[in-house]
């Protein structure tokens, strides 16, 4: 799997445990409600800067954000 899909299935994976919405992780991240949607639809190809603003907004490592555990195999 694309690592910019992956990471946009562990971010909304994430933020839908916490209950939260698009809007609401904005707020807490510090960026743009769309900016969040691009990320979680894999359109987005987020800087290493901006993994840590949304792991430190969802409260979890940043390598949670890239984990792949439970993603489908490509072979």
């Amino acid at each position: 799997m694309d690592i910019r899909k992956q990471v946009g299935l562990n971010v909304q994976r994430i933020r839908r445990t916490r209950g939260w919405s698009q809007e609401e992780l904005a707020f807490e991240s510090g960026l743009h409600r769309t900016y969040i949607s691009g990320i979680e639809r894999g359109a987005r190809n987020p800087t290493i800067t901006v993994l840590k603003e949304l792991a430190d907004a969802l409260d979890v490592p940043p390598g949670a954000l890239m984990d792949t555990q439970g993603a489908p195999s490509s072979g």
